[in-house]
């Protein structure tokens, strides 16, 4: 079953991956299962050097580490608040 997952991306990698997801005859949504699936799926994750990643994929890094407890909910919120203000 499908469901919806909404992502907060830089545009230009968006733009960027979409331009690719044509190009290779996928939907971007796809392309992100498919590569998301493979994480997801590996029988041991200590093992990465078996698995080559992309130019593509390791051009998507940002290098942001992201708090054990930050609150996402609250950060959007908290964004909202100040863009309308």
């Amino acid at each position: 079953m499908d469901s919806k997952l909404t992502l907060k991306l830089d545009k230009d990698v968006i733009d960027k991956a979409k331009e690719y997801a044509a190009s290779h005859q996928k939907s971007l949504s796809r392309m992100i299962e498919s590569y998301l699936k493979t994480l997801t799926e590996r029988e041991n994750p200590q093992l990465d050097d078996d698995r080559e990643i992309s130019p593509f994929v390791k051009s998507m890094r940002t290098g942001v580490s992201i708090p054990a407890d930050f609150d996402d909910k609250k950060a959007y919120s908290d964004y909202l608040s100040e863009k309308h203000k």
